[in-house]
């Protein structure tokens, strides 16, 4: 199977570049995979590919831009070419720019690819549904809010086109099939994007480090993690260092820089920019918990699945789709109340003086991780591109849940 993968691939800047990037590392190594035409962004810089053992072949096709008003046409264009067997989009709302008309065009394209004939299945990692558009960098009009509601609402059935839509969590199945009466829909774990040995869990000498990794400025506000460990500093004689870990989201470029400035008297505070995936086990490894300082949820967390591969404590919100993914896929947290530097400051603490507590949230989240690798959810993925290559899409559609059921 000759498999195109539409998707940001880093080194690029736009969401989901690190999920891209383990659907390729994976999808390679599945013997059904022949070859793997990568349809992705431009950058600057050239496409990390060169993965170690051996593989299917990977043909990188670059050639759509964030924001860029002719993405349909040139990602239509690319597929038109190189006739793939089947296409997989990995896919949010935002995933082809922040403004409304790039945005909405990038999502006509699994439909475009189901009048084509061509067996499709639209990963989509939030839905409209479940977003807080004025904590996403949306909009905080109420007008607007309905207007993107009634787009999104249209877009979502364009994206229901596809032949298979995977969803990360039990609860978007549920109102996708409720809401747009849709027989498509499949519950298809997130995947951990790695499963390295277990960790010894021993802290390097040195600081402790509280870590908070992403892109920040919209709904992951990091001063009220900032001011915790300056509360706990207050109280402790902790040796605490405070990691930033990414890079401003496209939606609110200069927020980092403003950070910086706004804490410039903060001692220990260091912000990493933009972090390679060979130096994502670095960063994970030497933190001692991570943090999540979300004001809202736009869907299945990846910096969770991470945090759990390498065995790290996490102080996370007990809200929206985290808590739902705590509950159904094993993880454990320390929990705070959203927006509260208080109540983040004591679940720090919890996590920084306890030694023992901190090596059993980790244990426990390196096990839910190990539990879901990436080879088995490419696994699911290429078991249903089967499927769909062998029977009518239709016939498919009907038993789609029977199947999922045998598969998850």
């Amino acid at each position: 199977m000759r498999l195109a993968i539409v998707t940001a691939y880093p080194p690029s800047k736009v969401t989901l570049t690190e999920y891209g990037y383990h659907l390729v590392k994976h999808f390679r190594l599945q013997k059904e995979v022949t070859e793997i035409i990568l349809i992705t962004d431009r950058t600057e810089g050239g496409k990390d590919v060169d993965f170690e053992g051996d593989g299917c072949r990977i043909t990188v096709k670059e050639c759509w831009d964030f924001n860029n008003y002719t993405n349909l046409i040139k990602i239509n264009k690319v597929i038109s070419d190189t006739k793939p067997d089947a296409v997989f989009f990995n896919l949010q709302f935002l995933k082809f720019g922040d403004k409304k008309i790039p945005a909405a065009l990038g999502l006509l394209l699994p439909f475009i690819c189901k009048l084509k004939g061509i067996p499709t299945i639209s990963l989509l990692h939030n839905i409209l549904e479940q977003v807080d558009l004025e904590n996403a960098g949306f909009t905080s009009n109420k007008i607007l809010q309905k207007t993107y509601n009634f787009i999104g609402s249209t877009l979502t059935k364009f994206v229901l086109a596809s032949d298979v839509v995977a969803v990360t969590i039990s609860k978007y199945k549920g109102i996708l099939e409720e809401k747009y009466k849709s027989k498509n829909v499949a519950l298809v774990p997130h995947g951990a994007f790695e499963t390295p040995p277990e960790p010894n869990y021993e802290l390097k000498k040195g600081p402790k480090q509280v870590m908070a990794f992403g892109k920040f400025g919209t709904y992951k506000k990091v001063e009220i993690m900032i001011e915790a460990v300056e509360l706990i500093r207050q109280r402790t004689h902790e040796d605490i260092e405070i990691v930033i870990a990414g890079t401003d989201s496209p939606n609110t470029p200069g927020y980092l820089e403003a950070i910086k400035n706004k804490y410039a008297h903060v001692d220990q505070l260091r912000f990493t920019g933009y972090v390679a995936e060979e130096d994502v086990p670095v960063i994970f490894g030497e933190s001692t918990v991570v943090v999540f300082p979300y004001t809202s949820t736009t869907g299945s967390s990846g910096v969770l699945h991470q945090a759990g591969s390498y065995g790290k404590a996490v102080a996370l919100p007990d809200m929206g789709d985290l808590g739902i993914l705590v509950k159904e896929e094993g993880y454990r947290g320390e929990f705070f109340e959203p927006e509260n530097t208080a109540s983040l400051a004591d679940a720090i603490e919890n996590i920084l003086m306890n030694d023992a507590y901190r090596v059993q949230l980790g244990r426990t989240n390196y096990k839910a991780a190990c539990s879901l690798p990436m080879s088995d959810i490419t696994q699911m993925y290429v078991d249903y591109f089967r499927a769909l290559q062998m029977t009518k899409s239709t016939e498919f559609n009907l038993d789609i849940t029977e199947k999922e059921k045998e598969m998850v």
